[in-house]
C-alpha cells in the first residue's frame, strides 16, 4: 500500500504505472469527463493550459523595461546627483523628459502587445474533450487535469495523459526523445521505473499524433507538463529571423560608435575646464539622445500596425518578426489542393480494371470513406458525397489508420452475412498488398495478368488530370480483427478516379506574384502527370517538373542547383519538402512554405516563413508563423504587399534616426571643441529627442511608394551604414553653418546658442524626414497624414517654445526675428542638399551596394 505522502507524488509524476481505475479512484476523475462547472472550477485552480509564464503584472514589466538601458540609469543617477549638490530644477526637468519618453514607449509597445493578442485568439488551437459525457470542443489553453481528450491524427496533445483507449496510435515525441520516427502508443501499464522514452501508455504535452486515434485522461497540464519542465529549464526561444539579427547588429554598431564620441566629448570638456558634474550629464544625456532609443517600440508598432492591415486581408501574424520575412519573401512553395485548386475535391467515377463505372467500387470506396473514424479529409468527404446507394447495414469491427509510410486505409466491416477488410489509398502501395484481381465480369485472375493494363490505365487516367487512387478488399473473420501483418493477398478491385479544378482566377494571381517577385513553386504527392496536367490548364508551357524518386537519386549540391529552376515538384514523400526547402535557402532565397497536413510540419519549420491556414491540423496550424483565415494565394499576395509596407516604413526609422542622430554627434564634438560653454544643456538634449520622436511614431501609418513594394527587400548593413555617413555628415555641415550665423552674426551668447541651435536642430530633423521617408523627391511622395500632423504639431512647438514661460525652465531665451529668415535659407539649403544627395547616393552608391534585381523565372505562356 501507498501512504498519502507516497500517493501523491507517484500520481504527479509516475502515473504511468497505474490503471486508468486507480487514477480516476485517487484524483476524484470520472470515466464521464468533467462536468462544466467542475472544469471552470480547476481551470481557476490550476491555471491556464500554456507554458507561458503568468502576464499578470507584463504591464508593469514592460513598462519598468524602458528604463534597463544602462545609460538610461546612469542619467538617472547623475541627474539625483545633481540635485544633491542644489541643482533641483534641472534634476527635476531631465527626469520629467526622461519619464515622457519612456511613458511614450510603454504605451506603443502596450497597445502592439494587445493587439497582437487579440489576433492569436482567431488562430488559436482547440481539442475535443468530454464534458458532462458529451463531446464538446474546446481551445487547448481551457484543458484541465481530469479532462478526457478525444485524439486523432494531427491533434497536439494538450496536455501529459495516461492513455484510456487507443488504435493504432502513432505519435511524434521527437521533442522529448530526438527520435525522428513515429512512437507506437497503448493503453496499459508500466513498471515504476520506466523511463520517460519508453511510457508508451502515456501521452505528452507537445508531441501530436501521427496516425490512429486514442482518448486519454489528462493528468498534467501547462507548466506541471514534462513540456513545461523542458521549456522552464531551456528558456528555449525561437531562432532570429534576418530583420532580427540585423537591427542587433545596427543596435551594436550605433551604440559602439555613440559611445566612443560620447566618451571623447566628455573628455574634451573636463580637459578644456568646463564643469565636471555638467559635462558627465552632458555625455550621458547626448548618449541618450543620439542613440535610436525608441527603435524597439517602433519597430513593435510598426510590426503590430502592419500584422493589423494583414488580418483586414485575413492573414493572421502569429510571430511578428516573421513580417519582415514575408516581405523579403521571393520564393513560395505550396501544395497545389485548396491553393492553386478550388479544394472541393469531387468524385468523377469508380471504375473496374477495365475502366468502366462499376457500382460495387463505389460501394466499396464508400464503406471505407464513410465508416473510418481517423483523420477526416476531402477525399472521403467527396466519396461519402457521391454515394447514393441504400442504408448502411455494416458494422466496424477493426480499423488500420492511414500513415505516410503504407499511403493506404483498410476498414474491416460485417454485417450478418459478410465480413470485409476494404483497402483504399495510393494505386502503387494498394497493388502491392494485392495477389489478384477481379474483371469486369467479377471472375478473379492473378494480378500479374493485369498489372500492366492497370498502370497503364493509370496513366490514362493521371494525365487526363484526375486523381487516382486503387480499391482492393479481403474477406475477413468474424473471429479475427485484422491488423496490418494481415494487409497481403489481398482482391484488386477498380479504380477511384477524383477531381479538384483550378481556381478561377489563380493564373492572374500567379501572374500578379511574379509581378511582386515571387515566384510559385507547387509541392504535391500527386504524380507527375496529375501535376502537368493542372499546368497546362493553367496556362503554362513546358514546366519543368522534378519527381521525388527522382530527387531521392540527386545530391544535395544538385538539387541545389535544380530546385530555383523547377516549377512542380511531384510524387514528393513528406519527408522530402523539408529537404527542397533546405535546398533553396542554401541557393540563396527567402523561401516560405505553404501547409496545412500533418505532415508539413517539419517544412513549415524550416521555412524562412511556414504559412498554414485556420482548417490545418492542429501540428501544422501550431508551426506556422502565418494563418491565413482563407486558403486562398489572392489573400497571400494580398498579405505579401502588408509585409512590404511594414519592413519599408520600419527601415524609414532606421533610416531618419542614422541621418539626424549621427550627424549631431559630430556637431556636438566639433562644438565642443571650440565653444567656451556645453553646445547644449543635457535637459535640452533630451527635450531635442522627445520633440524629433513625436513624428517618428506616426512612421507606421506612412504611405508607402510602390517601389518598395514592387521586388523583395532584404536587410543590408552596408547599405545602412553608408546612408549614415553620407547623410549625418550632411546634417552636420548645416549644424556648422548655423554654428557660424550664431557666433559671427549675432554674436550670441550661451542662451542664445543652445536657443538657436534647438531650433534648427529639431526643425531639420524633422524636415528631413519628409526627404529620407521616399526615393521620390519628396514633393512626389506626400507623407500619410498622421505623419503629416505630427510633423506641423512639432515645428509649431518648436517655434513658440521661445516665447512661452518654460523658456526659463529649459534656459532657453528669444531669438531675434532675423534669426529666423536666416534659419529659413539654411534650412531650405538642407532641404536641396538633402534631394540632391538622395538622388545620388540611390544612383551610385545603393545601386552599388544593393542593385535589388530580382530575376524572376516565370512560366512560358
Amino acid at each position: 500500500m501507498l501512504n498519502p505522502k507516497e500517493t501523491k507524488t507517484i500520481i504527479i509524476d509516475s502515473f504511468h504505472q497505474l490503471t486508468p481505475a486507480e487514477v480516476f479512484t485517487r484524483l476524484n476523475f470520472s470515466n464521464q469527463g468533467l462536468s462544466a462547472g467542475e472544469a471552470r472550477s480547476r481551470l481557476a485552480k490550476y491555471g491556464r493550459n500554456t507554458i507561458r509564464k503568468n502576464t499578470v503584472n507584463s504591464a508593469y514589466r514592460l513598462f519598468f523595461s524602458q528604463f534597463k538601458s544602462p545609460v538610461t540609469l546612469l542619467l538617472i543617477m547623475a541627474a539625483l546627483l545633481s540635485a544633491g549638490l542644489g541643482d533641483v530644477a534641472d534634476t527635476v526637468i531631465i527626469l520629467i523628459i526622461v519619464l515622457i519618453s519612456s511613458c511614450l514607449g510603454f504605451w506603443q509597445e502596450r497597445g502592439a502587445a494587445n493587439a497582437v493578442s487579440a489576433l492569436l485568439k482567431l488562430v488559436r488551437l482547440h481539442c475535443d474533450v468530454l464534458r458532462d459525457g458529451a463531446k464538446k470542443t474546446i481551445p487547448a489553453e481551457e484543458a484541465v487535469p481530469g479532462d478526457i481528450v478525444i485524439l486523432t491524427a494531427g491533434d497536439i496533445i494538450p496536455g501529459d495523459s495516461l492513455i484510456l483507449t487507443s488504435q493504432q496510435l502513432f505519435t511524434d515525441e521527437a521533442t522529448f526523445t530526438g527520435e525522428t520516427y513515429p512512437v507506437e502508443k497503448n493503453a496499459g501499464v508500466l513498471p515504476l521505473d520506466t523511463s520517460l522514452a519508453n511510457r508508451s501508455n502515456t501521452l505528452l504535452m507537445g508531441s501530436h499524433v501521427i496516425s490512429g486515434k486514442a482518448t486519454a485522461l489528462i493528468i498534467k497540464t501547462g507548466a506541471a507538463t514534462e513540456f513545461g519542465k523542458i521549456s522552464a529549464d531551456l528558456q528555449s526561444a525561437l531562432p532570429s529571423t534576418e530583420f532580427e539579427r540585423g537591427i542587433r547588429r545596427f543596435g551594436y554598431l550605433l551604440m559602439e560608435i555613440t559611445l566612443l564620441l560620447v566618451i571623447i566629448i566628455f573628455a574634451i570638456n573636463v580637459f578644456l575646464h568646463k564643469p565636471v558634474l555638467d559635462s558627465l550629464l552632458f555625455s550621458l544625456a547626448l548618449s541618450v539622445g543620439l542613440t535610436p532609443q525608441l527603435l524597439p517600440a517602433i519597430i513593435s508598432v510598426n510590426l503590430a500596425t502592419g500584422a493589423r492591415r494583414m488580418a483586414k486581408q485575413k492573414v493572421i501574424v502569429k510571430r511578428l518578426s516573421a513580417i519582415e520575412n514575408f516581405g523579403s519573401m521571393d520564393i513560395l512553395c505550396s501544395d497545389k489542393t485548396g491553393t492553386i485548386t478550388e479544394g472541393k475535391v469531387m468524385l468523377k467515377d469508380t471504375l473496374d480494371t477495365s475502366g468502366y463505372h462499376n457500382d460495387k467500387v463505389l460501394l466499396y470506396s464508400w464503406l471505407n470513406a464513410s465508416m473510418q473514424q481517423g483523420f477526416h479529409n476531402p477525399i472521403d468527404a467527396a466519396i461519402c458525397a457521391a454515394y447514393k446507394g441504400g442504408a448502411n447495414t455494416y458494422l466496424v469491427q477493426t480499423e488500420i489508420p492511414y500513415d505516410f509510410i503504407r499511403k493506404r486505409l483498410t476498414i474491416q466491416v460485417k454485417n450478418d452475412q459478410t465480413n470485409l477488410a476494404i483497402t483504399k489509398g495510393a494505386l502503387n502501395s494498394v497493388l502491392e498488398v494485392c495477389s489478384q484481381l477481379e474483371t469486369a465480369d467479377g471472375k478473379l485472375a492473378p494480378i500479374s495478368s493485369g498489372k500492366n493494363s492497370i498502370l497503364k490505365r493509370y496513366e490514362e487516367l493521371s494525365g487526363a488530370g484526375f486523381r487516382t487512387l486503387g480499391v482492393a478488399y479481403k474477406n475477413g473473420s468474424s473471429d479475427i480483427d485484422f491488423t496490418r501483418e494481415d494487409e497481403r493477398e489481398m482482391t484488386f478491385l477498380g479504380f477511384i478516379t477524383l477531381f479538384d479544378p483550378p481556381k478561377a482566377n489563380v493564373a492572374e494571381t500567379i501572374s500578379k506574384m511574379n509581378d511582386l517577385g515571387v515566384r510559385l513553386k507547387i509541392i504535391t504527392g500527386d504524380n507527375a502527370l496529375v501535376a502537368k496536367s493542372l499546368a497546362l490548364a493553367l496556362g503554362m508551357k513546358n514546366p519543368r517538373i522534378l519527381t521525388g524518386p527522382g530527387l531521392q537519386k540527386m545530391s544535395d549540391a544538385a538539387l541545389i542547383h535544380q530546385a530555383p529552376l523547377t516549377h512542380i515538384f511531384a510524387e514528393v514523400e513528406p519527408n522530402q519538402k523539408e529537404r527542397i526547402i533546405s535546398a533553396l535557402k542554401k541557393a540563396g532565397h527567402v523561401v516560405g512554405f505553404m501547409g496545412d497536413g500533418i505532415n508539413d510540419a517539419p517544412a513549415l519549420h524550416i521555412a524562412d516563413v511556414g504559412i498554414s491556414v485556420n482548417t490545418a491540423v492542429d501540428v501544422a496550424k501550431e508551426a506556422a508563423d502565418i494563418v491565413l483565415l482563407n486558403p486562398d494565394l489572392s489573400i497571400l499576395t494580398a498579405g505579401i504587399v502588408e509585409g512590404r509596407k511594414t519592413f519599408a516604413n520600419t527601415m524609414k526609422y532606421i533610416f531618419m534616426a542614422t541621418s539626424a542622430n549621427f550627424g549631431n554627434m559630430f556637431s556636438m564634438a566639433g562644438a565642443s571643441l571650440f565653444l567656451p560653454f556645453l553646445p547644449m544643456l543635457p535637459k535640452q538634449i533630451l527635450l531635442t529627442n522627445l520633440l524629433t520622436d513625436l513624428p517618428e511614431m506616426a512612421i507606421a501609418t506612412d504611405r508607402v511608394d510602390e517601389s518598395d513594394i514592387r521586388s523583395p527587400q532584404r536587410w543590408d548593413l552596408n547599405f545602412i551604414k553608408r546612408f549614415m555617413l553620407i547623410f549625418g555628415l550632411l546634417s552636420s555641415v548645416f549644424d556648422y553653418l548655423t554654428f557660424g550665423l550664431l557666433l559671427l552674426i549675432f554674436h550670441a551668447d550661451e542662451k542664445m546658442f543652445q536657443t538657436g541651435w534647438l531650433v534648427e536642430s529639431v526643425i531639420s530633423a524633422t524636415l528631413v524626414v519628409l526627404v529620407v521617408r521616399t526615393r521620390l523627391p519628396f514633393f512626389k511622395s506626400l507623407p500619410g497624414r498622421y505623419l503629416s500632423a505630427a510633423t506641423l504639431l512639432v515645428l509649431l512647438l518648436v517655434l513658440i517654445l521661445p516665447l512661452t514661460p518654460f523658456t526659463t525652465w529649459f534656459g532657453f531665451t528669444r531669438l531675434p526675428t532675423a534669426y529666423y529668415g536666416w534659419i529659413l535659407l539654411i534650412l531650405t539649403g538642407y532641404i536641396f542638399c538633402a534631394e540632391l544627395a538622395k538622388y545620388w547616393f540611390y544612383q551610385r552608391i545603393a545601386a552599388r551596394l544593393n542593385p535589388r534585381v530580382t530575376k524572376v523565372v516565370t512560366f512560358e505562356r
